[in-house]
């Protein structure tokens, strides 16, 4: 019995087919044409799943419906909204590209893919998206889904995040594309991708590329795609320390090249291994607060994951007399009842929506 071989010709008719009558998979951006609303939720959705980036999209659009609102916003208002997306410097380039843009470009993205790419914050992938979906340009997006539908239809083992593998599937996927409407294909690979070749749970008896998918055949679906690099996690400990006095909380706002850049907490002691509380006690940063005997209260503990970074914390109260003057860093005193104006990383706000502070 002869093995069935991908066909290039039917991947792309046979995709096409499927999205103009099959796929019902409905979001508000797959429709748009403008721009700035495709910018916005590619942005939102580098590192984000759909349905976790959708209620982000649709306030900042509520709150923001022109590049000329979100460049006139307040830097904090905008981190708000953005607050538990993760991946701070997305926020950050999405401000100064908006600003770039209102201000140096009057309001008006590029209209080539070349000229997209010298946004800041903006890659192939970005690049390729606005060109195909706002101005029809044939340009193939190559993400996560895309990769791993190729990888499975052809049966590619190269690694997807090597060099040779980027070029590979870039080509390929370019290749494939159907250029009478470039639109219409990326969305499709995209979609299919994210409801039928899935990761896990792959639905393969509902693939309208299952007659021809190699991986399918020789039955290495579950195998592909490939990845090469082992991600390296590094372990933090952050120990947060809330200065209390007179219904007010100390916090400052996270300076450096670092994580949550430009986001708010809590007194931190960041130290190499987890401590006790009477470790933590005689620490240095403890010691020039000036506490003399007052308590350090344990109140909780989070863990929470990033790409690279697994950041274990834990939380401890002082309840400060009104005339305590000791802290040297700089930050503010901040009223409880305005905390929840304010933008603090994924980790913080989980403890103090817990603890009932917002």
């Amino acid at each position: 019995m002869t093995t069935p071989q991908p066909d290039e010709l039917f991947f792309t008719r046979s995709l096409m087919n499927w999205h103009a009558n099959v796929n019902e998979r409905s979001l508000p951006w797959k429709s748009e044409q403008d721009p700035y609303r495709i910018w916005l939720s590619e942005v939102i959705l580098q590192q984000t799943r759909a349905l976790q980036g959708l209620p982000y999209y649709l306030r900042f659009t509520e709150t923001y419906p022109t590049i000329s609102d979100l460049a006139a916003a307040d830097d904090n208002d905008v981190f708000r909204i953005w607050q538990g997306l993760g991946y701070y410097n997305r926020c950050k380039n999405m401000l100064a590209t908006a600003r770039f843009i209102a201000h140096q470009l009057n309001g008006r993205f590029p209209d080539t893919y070349e000229g997209l790419l010298q946004l800041k914050g903006i890659g192939p992938y970005t690049a390729s998206a606005i060109a195909s979906f706002a101005y029809r340009l044939p340009n193939a997006v190559v993400d996560g889904n895309v990769f791993r539908v190729l990888s499975r239809y052809f049966n590619i083992p190269d690694p997807i995040d090597s060099t040779i593998g980027k070029n590979l599937f870039g080509s390929l996927a370019q290749k494939l594309m159907d250029t009478d409407d470039s639109a219409a294909y990326n969305q499709a690979i995209m979609d299919l991708g994210a409801t039928v070749c899935t990761p896990r749970k792959m639905r393969c008896s509902e693939c309208p590329l299952q007659a021809r998918c190699a991986a399918y055949a020789q039955g290495t679906v579950a195998l592909l795609p490939v990845k090469g690099k082992k991600i390296t996690v590094r372990t933090r400990y952050f120990n947060y320390i809330l200065l209390t006095k007179d219904d007010q909380i100390w916090i400052e706002k996270r300076t450096g090249n670092d994580i949550w850049e430009n986001l708010h907490q809590p007194y931190l002691i960041e130290t190499n291994e987890e401590v006790k509380q009477s470790e933590l006690k005689r620490h240095s940063d403890i010691a020039a607060l000036q506490l003399g005997n007052l308590q350090i209260i344990p109140i909780g503990e989070s863990t929470q994951r990033l790409t690279h970074q697994l950041i274990r914390a834990a939380f401890y109260k002082v309840i400060l007399p009104s005339e305590w003057q000791a802290l040297t860093k700089e930050g503010v005193w901040m009223s409880v009842a305005d905390l929840k104006k304010t933008a603090f990383p994924k980790t913080v706000v989980s403890f103090l929506e817990n603890n009932l502070y917002f």
